[in-house]
């Protein structure tokens, strides 16, 4: 079994993060996931989440997810989702006013998004 995967999380309008990584944890349509080298080939709806990736080098980035696929096949894993972004690119203090917000509204999809936002800087 490769000790290392490469991941590539890509939006719909960047290149996100790439790199080797020896787990990835996502949320799709059919529950968790945990992606390690060797996984079986896979391809699966990814749902808005915080998406985990553990780096070779021992570190954590954690990214919010909205939407998307996920796709694992000869040892490469790809994320490619509707809207991504890293835990520490996101404003902490401006997703919780959004999430206020969202709920005085009763905006559940901007409320949805708000929430997936905070617990990615939770988990990062």
């Amino acid at each position: 079994m490769a000790a290392e995967l490469h991941v590539e999380l890509v939006a719909a309008d960047r290149n996100v993060w790439s790199g080797e990584a020896s787990l990835v944890v996502a949320r799709t349509t059919s529950g968790d996931i945990g992606v390690m080298p060797g996984h079986q080939p896979l391809l699966g709806v990814l749902e808005s989440g915080p998406v985990t990736i553990r780096t070779s080098d021992g570190g954590t980035v954690v990214a919010a997810v909205h939407g998307g696929f996920i796709s694992f096949a000869g040892n490469k894993l790809s994320l490619l989702a509707e809207i991504a972004e890293l835990a520490d690119e996101i404003d902490a203090a401006r997703a919780e006013r959004a999430l206020e917000r969202a709920k005085a509204e009763a905006d559940a999809a901007a409320e949805r998004r708000a929430d997936v936002r905070l617990r990615a800087v939770a988990g990062h």
